[in-house]
């Protein structure tokens, strides 16, 4: 905990207050250097002690939803370390202390959930992204979960995404699925109840999290990238939500287990 504070006060405090400023005019002048989010979730990785291992390779410099299990706040650390992506997260993050702000310097996508209207506004504005070239990643559980398994893929959201991708004109998308799995904590296979320190459950507030996090020890957590595939306009929304899940499903019980990763069918 001692080398945490000392990393924070002399490094992490100083990259914040030379980067932050500078990311808040990128924004501002809607320019995309994605290497400042790159750096800041790189230096969180390693405040939390979080080592991150990548198997495949995420798509890049073309339109890609990316669809994803969703085990912790921590996931978006590990994940915008090593790809650059758009998040879609819920709107009460951005009231969080601290994350709100840093996540709206990455220009996150928000979804209110109790307000009807709201999903279809942020599937536009995924569209109107994916449209420009770039990637979404889209947690489609839409809640997290201990991560032990996955829970059904929302095809609603998939399918919301789809339209929005086609009104703003991207003809040539590509659907890539993800796993996020944490492996091991303090050098040893993750069991059932480490996950409760490691996952955001619903019967933990965030601070409990947080702290638990922070005095966790070191986590592995591996990030594994599926085959991109075309999205098709007249794709099966409910059919491609189904496949995606299932392959991220089977990355993950391999991952948890240490087996090798199935190979994907065409």
């Amino acid at each position: 905990m001692i080398l945490r504070s000392l990393f924070f006060i002399f490094l992490y405090i100083p990259f914040l207050i030379v980067f932050i400023p500078l990311q808040f005019i990128v924004t501002r002048l809607g320019l995309s250097w994605n290497f400042i989010p790159r750096w800041f979730h790189t230096m969180g990785c390693i405040f939390l002690a979080m080592k991150v291992n990548v198997v495949g390779e995420p798509s890049h410099d073309r339109p890609t939803l990316i669809v994803s299990n969703h085990i912790s706040w921590t996931d978006i650390i590990a994940v915008g370390s090593k790809a650059d992506v758009t998040f879609v997260a819920k709107s009460e993050i951005a009231k969080w202390p601290f994350v709100g702000f840093m996540a709206s310097l990455q220009r996150t996508l928000y979804v209110d959930r109790k307000r009807r209207g709201d999903a279809h506004r942020a599937s536009q504005e995924m569209g109107k992204r994916i449209a420009a070239g770039g990637a979404v990643l889209l947690f489609g559980e839409g809640q997290s979960d201990i991560g032990t398994h996955v829970l059904p893929f929302r095809s609603a959201l998939i399918g919301a995404a789809q339209h929005a991708m086609e009104a703003a004109g991207a003809a040539e998308v590509l659907i890539q699925p993800l796993t996020i799995a944490y492996t091991k904590l303090q050098g040893l296979p993750v069991g059932r109840t480490d996950r409760s320190l490691i996952a955001w459950i619903k019967s933990k507030s965030v601070k409990q999290n947080i702290r638990e996090i922070l005095t966790g020890g070191t986590r592995e957590v591996t990030l594994a990238f599926g085959t991109p595939r075309p999205l098709s306009a007249g794709a099966d929304r409910k059919l491609l939500a189904k496949e995606t899940e299932n392959e991220v499903r089977r990355m993950l019980v391999a991952l948890n287990r240490g087996t090798p990763l199935p190979i994907a069918a065409e």
